[in-house]
């Protein structure tokens, strides 16, 4: 079974960015009313399409991760855990997953990493950028982060609705479009001014959809440091530390110039695939990959990086 599992990850494009939408996952949400939190419908999840999907396209292995919007039940998040573990389990080396955490209760959140990833085996952890607005970042989320340095954990964000939330403008502009973007940017932006990557350097964090905003805020940030710091808004903060503990996976709207963009602020061994499935059509996921491969092929500066962002970093990140 080991050597099956090897084998797929070694051949196959690795998948950093996928979800698994749990019929649990499905009643738990429509029973509190909130089958529409993020402003769209959630998708159906089917293992075997996603399977059928990954073979087409060429997909080894794909992480898989709790959806949004975060359950309030902690038998919820535990079950759904414990469903992806089984699919990894059943379907050996075509899947690994991030355990979701029942925050904001940070007792249990660190009971369920514990129990994620040292009895289920989980991959990693898949942490929202805010869960009823509690942020990354904040204080009271520094003993869960040491729970995760103490297993050097892989941490894969993903933007939930932001707290507070103006509904008009939401409903005038979906989340996905923009504010995913902000909310992605503000949480890593918010544990950066706070050093938790550079204090918890264990953990490694994968950052969605092609760095959300971090290529412009980064500079922006290191430019008005001084200031902050004169106005004893901010400390002493490690950006070479901090930002060498993110990886970015190119889920959206990937192209050249967004990976010579991430380049700026990152280096090609933390670029990673990333598809989103199943929150987008197979046949356009299937395309979008082609032209990845295509533009990692023709592009002189880019080709050299092309097993990279496709296998070699998301293998390296996942041992």
């Amino acid at each position: 079974m080991l050597m099956i599992a090897a084998t797929a990850i070694a051949q196959g494009v690795i998948d950093v960015h996928s979800h698994i939408i749990t019929p649990e996952f499905l009643s738990a949400l429509e029973s509190e009313g909130r089958l529409t939190d993020e402003g769209f419908p959630l998708p159906k999840y089917d293992t075997e399409a996603h399977l059928r999907w990954m073979d087409e396209a060429g997909i080894g292995t794909s992480v898989l991760t709790l959806a949004a919007p975060q359950p309030t039940s902690a038998v919820v998040v535990r079950r759904t855990n414990e469903a992806a573990a089984r699919l990894k389990k059943e379907h050996p080396g075509r899947f690994l997953f991030c355990a979701a955490l029942p925050l904001p209760d940070v007792d249990a959140a660190i009971r369920e990493a514990i129990y994620a990833l040292d009895t289920l085996k989980a991959d990693g952890i898949k942490l929202a950028t805010n869960v009823q607005g509690q942020y990354l970042g904040t204080p009271e989320l520094d003993t869960l982060f040491s729970v995760l340095n103490d297993r050097k954990a892989v941490v894969i964000l993903h933007p939930h609705r932001p707290e507070p939330v103006n509904r008009q403008v939401m409903q005038q502009t979906p989340l996905a479009m923009q504010e995913y973007l902000s909310e992605t940017t503000r949480a890593v932006a918010n544990m950066i001014s706070r050093n938790v990557l550079a204090r918890y350097s264990n953990i490694k964090v994968v950052v969605p959809h092609c760095g959300a905003y971090l290529p412009l805020a980064i500079p922006r940030m290191k430019s008005l440091t001084p200031v902050m710091q004169k106005n004893r808004m901010v400390g002493v903060i490690d950006y070479d530390a901090n930002l060498a503990a993110l990886y970015y996976d190119l889920a959206g709207a990937h192209s050249p110039e967004v990976i010579r963009m991430l380049l700026t602020i990152t280096t090609p061994s933390h670029l990673l695939y990333g598809s989103d499935y199943p929150y987008v059509a197979p046949q356009v996921l299937t395309e979008s990959l082609r032209r990845m491969k295509q533009y990692l092929t023709t592009e002189p500066d880019l080709a050299p990086l092309r097993e990279m962002i496709l296998n070699k970093n998301a293998s390296q990140l996942f041992r």
